[in-house]
């Protein structure tokens, strides 16, 4: 074998090799993640709907008023901005909403909750100083959901869809906290 074949090789391995340190030791993209990523899906007749969210445990922290401050935009999860996705116009608590992609915000408070769709992508969901990386300038629907007090906790972050009344609600509950927002 020639000499720049081997050079080549030995550049290779030795890149390969800084690569797999460095997933390891500062990225550690072998361990679980500590809020695994979810993905819910709805589908009707036509109708398809997706969230792609992020899942963080309670892990015996006060969560709401605490970790996740009342009266501030939430990301709706952990990591990554959690997203909505639509195949179809929807009404959502009385206003449309056009098919497509959208990052969801909560901002808790005690009794209710507002919900916003937003139609900007966020690569993540805050930024280096933990701010909420959502810009208000693309928001498309904002509106308040009432909270829901609930007699068990909810370990792990879950957002899903409820038809079981025929009426579809998309639900988020953590902790003794639940809200069902109404979609049509």
């Amino acid at each position: 074998m020639n000499t720049f074949l081997k050079r080549i090789l030995i550049l290779l391995s030795v890149v390969a090799l800084g690569l797999f340190l460095y997933s390891v030791f500062v990225e550690n993209i072998f361990a679980p993640r500590l809020s695994p990523e979810d993905t819910v899906e709805f589908k009707l007749n036509d109708l398809e709907l997706e969230v792609f969210y992020n899942r963080p445990f309670k892990k015996d922290r006060e969560i709401f008023g605490a970790l996740v401050p009342y009266n501030q935009v939430w990301r709706t999860g952990a990591n990554e901005a959690t997203t909505f996705e639509t195949n179809e116009d929807l009404e959502i608590n009385g206003m449309p909403l056009k098919p497509g992609k959208y990052t969801l915000w909560t901002v808790p408070k005690d009794s209710t909750w507002t919900v916003i769709f937003n139609s900007k992508q966020y690569k993540w969901g805050v930024n280096a100083q933990m701010q909420p990386m959502w810009d208000p300038n693309y928001d498309v629907i904002t509106t308040e959901v009432p909270v829901q007090k609930l007699d068990t906790t909810v370990e792990q972050f879950t957002i899903a869809f409820d038809n079981s009344t025929d009426h579809l609600f998309l639900t988020m509950a953590w902790d003794n906290v639940k809200i069902a927002l109404p979609l049509k």
